[in-house]
């Protein structure tokens, strides 16, 4: 299922310069994404590559690795930095997680020392929160902010693929909740409690998904991204 760019596809981010994170997950798939938005797509690996972005993305992927390799490549402190500032930033499943400023469950390594993630959104997130590779599933989704693709007054659900996906325990004062999960759509509705599992939030320019819309060619996600770069939403 694929939901195109409300019109002109060719223009919503004519101009703009987006990053992706590119040390590792999907992101080429992101990248394909901001492209056919009209924006330039920008891998970021480096520092340098930083400079003179409009907005970043950060993909689904490893969050444990991700973090990693940002120290590795000395990426994590000026990410932390811009993002303070006020970068416009967009993570989706792995890219929730690093934008959290708390982790329910956070991986350690050998030391015993807790992951690290880059901040910014006043969350508590939980990893692989839907279960493992096996229970990944789809569902559609009601996503707030998608006024701008109404058709006829009625704005499409979005299709939602999960994949070891992490939900949202808790928000902090302006944090928007912008969809949840209903345990009877989740891929294993027997081990929730009945309560709706947050699956996306927004706080100010920064944007925050369980899923992966790259996954499904759903394209409106990420023109509600360049819409919030543009301070149009």
């Amino acid at each position: 299922m694929t939901t195109p760019l409300t019109p002109p596809p060719s223009r919503v981010g004519s101009g703009l310069r987006i990053g992706v994170l590119a040390l590792q997950g999907d992101f080429r798939e992101h990248l394909h994404a901001v492209d056919a938005a009209g924006a330039a797509g920008i891998g970021v690996r480096r520092p340098a590559e930083l400079e003179g972005l409009d907005g970043l993305i950060i993909p689904g992927g490893e969050s444990t690795t991700i973090d990693k390799l940002a120290r590795l490549f000395d990426l994590r402190d000026p990410l932390r930095e811009r993002i303070r500032a006020g970068l416009p930033v967009y993570g989706s499943c792995a890219g929730m997680i690093l934008l959290a400023e708390e982790i329910a469950d956070p991986a350690t390594d050998l030391a015993g020392n807790p992951q690290q993630t880059f901040g910014g959104l006043d969350i508590t997130v939980r990893r692989n929160a839907f279960g493992r590779q096996r229970e990944s599933f789809e569902t559609d989704l009601e996503f707030k902010g998608l006024e701008f693709s109404a058709e006829d007054g009625t704005v499409a659900p979005v299709h939602a693929v999960f994949i070891r996906g992490p939900w949202v325990e808790r928000v902090g004062a302006g944090v928007e909740v912008l969809a949840q999960v209903e345990p009877s759509k989740a891929g294993h509705p027997e081990s929730l409690d009945g309560t709706a599992r947050i699956v996306a939030v927004r706080s100010g320019k920064l944007l925050a998904t369980s899923f992966h819309p790259e996954v499904t060619g759903e394209k409106r996600v990420h023109e509600l991204f360049i819409r919030m770069i543009r301070g149009e939403a």
